[in-house]
């Protein structure tokens, strides 16, 4: 359990791991925070793969990647935003699949999920945006 924050789903609420996400983060006063901006599924040549899944696998990696430039790592994010271009059922379970791919077991960052119709780049179908508390 990462000592900056905790992540809870509260009673009354339903259960919210199935989509990958938790309700509430309660972040303890004096963590540093990082804020990572929207990333998309480009590689670092900026080549964007036409697969969904695939550009979600590669938007976390890049995640990941401005994270452990400061120091820190995807267990340490308690906020993100997706944006999602043509959102739907599979694209979400395609989504599910790339979290719990990169944040295992824990529970995972709460999350605002946005359909789009278009974002920067063309042929870009996803960016994540996160924030991160660090000890």
């Amino acid at each position: 359990m990462p000592t900056a924050f905790q992540l809870s789903n509260p009673e009354g609420l339903y259960d919210p791991s199935g989509n990958a996400y938790s309700h509430v983060a309660d972040v303890r006063a004096g963590s540093r925070l990082l804020y990572v901006a929207g990333q998309g599924g480009e590689d670092a040549e900026g080549r964007l793969s036409p697969l969904f899944a695939e550009q979600a696998r590669q938007a976390l990696e890049n995640v990941k990647m401005a994270l452990a430039a400061k120091g820190g790592s995807l267990g340490q994010v308690f906020k993100l935003t997706l944006l999602i271009v043509d959102h739907s059922e599979e694209r979400l379970r395609q989504w599910v699949a790339a979290a719990d791919q990169a944040w295992g077991e824990q529970m995972k960052p709460t999350c605002t999920l946005i359909p789009v119709t278009r974002l920067a780049l063309e042929g870009m179908l996803i960016e994540v945006e996160a924030v991160a508390a660090l000890s």
